[in-house]
């Protein structure tokens, strides 16, 4: 019999996809989950205990062979992001998802009713996973997984708690200016950590564009972290961060 596979996140959504796989599918199912926690909100080791109560099966925590943690990814590959995404993603989520999984498993994603976008993609990235989709097809929407999980009596990440629109690693290489401003604020270490990798490694998260006035040509430039001004960006306008199965760069 194949293995059911809901990937878990620690968010909200994929919270609310590995409840419905168990119940749905059983001991056939395993809720797993590709380890980023180095580098994320110490807060998350709650919320996937509490986690674990509520659908009533354990995640399973599955890492890089290769890859301690993100910054072992920046320090060898010598790569921060580019237009295809993120080097740190690819390593330690698409890699170890990849060596884990085969031919014959079921794969359950937590993208919500309001992600067919993301679905068509990962469809189109992927077509040689059978894959399912329980909030999509249920039309279960991001609020709807906020408030299931409120219901549960599980109190929200620290990071949602904080007012950031996704619990990834703390300074995620595919936030904005505006990401980054707010970053700076509420963890001025990892603002501080990230700024000297991208000096180290000579390449910048952020850029500055505009339109010269002579020839109506757009222009594009670095903008390091150490010299983003603090007012710069708006966070609440910037487009969610995915990291996981697939991949969004800020560019």
């Amino acid at each position: 019999m194949s293995r059911v596979l809901a990937w878990f996140s620690c968010g909200a959504a994929s919270a609310y996809a590995a409840k419905l796989a168990v119940e749905k599918y059983g001991d056939r199912c395993e809720v797993l989950y590709c380890d980023t926690l180095a580098h994320e909100h110490p807060d998350n080791r709650r919320f996937m205990a509490d986690v674990e109560r509520w659908i009533g099966a354990p995640v399973k925590v599955i890492r890089s062979a290769e890859y301690a943690d993100i910054y072992d990814v920046f320090e060898k590959t010598r790569w921060l992001i580019g237009n295809k995404g993120a080097r740190c993603t690819t390593e330690l989520k698409k890699n170890v998802r990849k060596a884990y999984q085969t031919v014959d498993d079921l794969h359950v994603f937590g993208f919500t009713s309001e992600e067919g976008h993301r679905i068509k993609r990962l469809r189109e990235e992927n077509p040689e996973i059978e894959v399912e989709f329980p909030l999509f097809t249920g039309g279960i929407t991001k609020a709807d997984c906020h408030n299931a999980v409120r219901a549960a009596g599980i109190e929200q990440p620290a990071m949602y708690r904080m007012g950031y629109k996704n619990n990834n690693c703390i300074g995620c290489v595919k936030g904005g200016k505006g990401y980054w401003n707010k970053i700076r604020r509420d963890f001025p270490e990892y603002f501080e950590r990230m700024a000297k990798m991208e000096r180290t490694l000579n390449a910048a998260i952020c850029k500055n564009e505009g339109r010269s006035k002579v020839t109506g040509k757009r222009w594009r430039r670095r903008l390091f972290l150490d010299e983003l001004p603090p007012n710069a960006g708006r966070y609440q306008a910037e487009p969610d961060i995915e990291c996981g199965v697939l991949c969004t760069p800020n560019i």
